[in-house]
């Protein structure tokens, strides 16, 4: 089994009335809310909780793409995943990933994930969301009822231009391109992994299935309700006579180490409760736009993780008997992950060791307390029957970043005859 540090990257200096005096986290946030030099410190810190991550143990490094909003202040998750490429060694770079319809051309996703292929090593998984209705409807102002043929017709259109060898024309609905030339070309043949984050749309998982993609299903609602929805993948799977491969899936989960369960309570409990009543505060209006949500997925009955205009009254009690915080001790985490991994058959997931205002060293021992007491007691699940055939598969001997001469030593080598 496979364990990714995900950070959302919250903006954790959101005033405590913020529900109240502000109706939505998303898209009409206020931009006065924002203070760049605290912008600074939260970005160096989120870094900083990565390249921990990734020297500590954990297999891989998680970023995501959101817009407007103070849930998550990543636009773009390729300026993060390029730092991280150059100041880790071993561990794949998970891009969850770039809104492919928000890109004109979407080829420029293409050029970017292999850069950042090519920088790392061949450690990028490249995941492709069709995104929010909040990003892509309200703040990037697409057509929510072309949104996912859109979608659809980029994807299409980055895979072409990473496998075919010869300059090819391009001619869709969406985007049309005389030349196809994708340079640079990834390192990871013929393709980086592809996955495909999920919230709800039932379609994601014929798409996963019918493409060989890994299925991410990304909610707040706990693994216990989530089980609806992977199970709709597996019996997806199973009616196309295809294996019920763990590793064919993903899930993320808030996750805290403690030495008992009151300590946990009173150490995580106020973050969580701030990250549901503060990050999940999204005006009903902007939620889901009509036509946001396919016919097929409403017949169903299924519903996004975005719920609606209200503010989220959600306590540490309520989080812990859904699932939707796993914390406690290290043996009762680990019980509870492992209970995860198979109640829900996921071979990857992506751990928020990070939620809310959760100060930074608090967030550092929470991420070594995962790392030494939790997961080297789960890797080995799914690893006797089954092959991971959606992680990367870096180069044996890549370039590394180097120490710089100084500028003494530069001057004198290169006075040298």
């Amino acid at each position: 089994m496979k364990f990714m540090s995900f950070n959302l990257m919250p903006y954790r200096f959101l005033p405590m009335d913020f529900p109240e005096k502000h109706r939505s986290v998303w898209v009409d946030i206020p931009g006065e809310l924002f203070d760049p030099e605290k912008g600074n410190q939260l970005y160096n810190e989120y870094m900083d909780q990565l390249e921990y991550a990734a020297q500590i143990g954990f297999d891989g490094v998680c970023v995501n793409e959101h817009h407007a909003n103070g849930y998550g202040i990543m636009p773009s998750p390729n300026i993060i995943a390029a730092s991280l490429a150059r100041r880790t060694k071993d561990v794949a770079i998970v891009v969850l990933g770039n809104s492919v319809a928000l890109y004109n051309p979407p080829l420029r996703v293409a050029e970017e994930f292999a850069m950042l292929d090519c920088i790392s090593g061949g450690r990028l998984v490249a995941g492709f969301p069709v995104g929010t209705s909040m990003d892509t409807n309200y703040a990037y102002g697409q057509v929510p009822t072309t949104l996912r043929d859109k979608y659809y017709e980029g994807v299409r259109l980055i895979m072409e231009a990473w496998q075919r060898k010869e300059v090819f024309a391009f001619n869709g609905e969406y985007t049309q391109l005389r030349y196809v030339n994708c340079w640079p070309r990834p390192l990871q043949r013929p393709h980086p992994p592809v996955w495909i984050p999920g919230g709800g749309s039932v379609e994601t998982w014929d798409y996963c299935a019918d493409n060989d993609f890994l299925y991410s299903y990304l909610s707040f609602s706990g693994y216990k309700r989530a089980k609806v929805f992977m199970d709709g993948f597996w019996d997806t799977l199973q009616r196309k006579g295809l294996p019920l491969n763990p590793y064919q899936a993903g899930f993320v989960q808030f996750v805290a180490v403690a030495d008992s369960d009151d300590e946990a309570a009173e150490r995580f409990g106020p973050h969580a409760e701030w990250f549901f009543n503060k990050t999940q505060h999204v005006y009903g209006g902007f939620a889901e736009a009509p036509g946001y949500r396919t016919l097929t997925t409403i017949k169903l009955g299924m519903e996004s993780q975005q719920k609606g205009p209200r503010i989220i009254d959600t306590t540490w009690k309520e989080m812990i008997e859904r699932g939707t915080v796993i914390a406690g001790t290290p043996k009762r985490v680990t019980e509870q992950i492992e209970d995860l991994a198979r109640t829900l058959n996921v071979g990857h997931l992506g751990v928020l060791a990070q939620f809310g205002d959760m100060p930074h060293e608090r967030v550092m021992t929470n991420l070594r307390r995962i790392a030494t007491e939790v997961t080297p007691k789960l890797r080995h699940l799914f690893d006797d029957q089954w092959e991971d055939h959606w992680w990367p598969r870096p180069m044996r001997s890549p370039r590394l970043p180097q120490d710089l001469p100084s500028m003494h030593a530069g001057a004198a080598h290169e006075a040298r005859p």
